[in-house]
């Protein structure tokens, strides 16, 4: 009886060493949280704010049409890989967007 044997991988995991913090006023219209960054290794984003703000990857968000939906006070990962413009949209205007994106 033949044992199986896998073959061995060697996997290299992306890591940073850089945080740019960015603050983006809330807005009833939509606007960019981040801009398209090929050196982008991930990024967060926290709800600063009492109004759902909505989050979409790409050039415009609106509230029926988006990636996610982040309450008051909520907190998103974008993930692993993703490097476009991401943009968001607020239900109301009050607080902001606290972004940070690691490079």
């Amino acid at each position: 009886m033949a044992l199986y044997n896998p073959a061995t991988a060697t996997v290299t995991e992306s890591t940073s060493d850089t945080s740019i913090p960015t603050t983006v006023a809330s807005s009833v219209t939509s606007v960019t949280i981040l801009a398209s960054n090929s050196n982008r290794k991930g990024a967060t984003i926290w709800n600063d704010s009492t109004a759902n703000l909505f989050i979409e990857f790409g050039a415009t968000a609106t509230t029926s049409a988006f990636t996610a939906k982040l309450s008051a006070d909520g907190y998103y990962e974008v993930p692993f890989h993703y490097t476009g413009v991401i943009s968001g949209i607020w239900s109301a205007a009050n607080g902001n967007g606290l972004v940070r994106e690691l490079t």
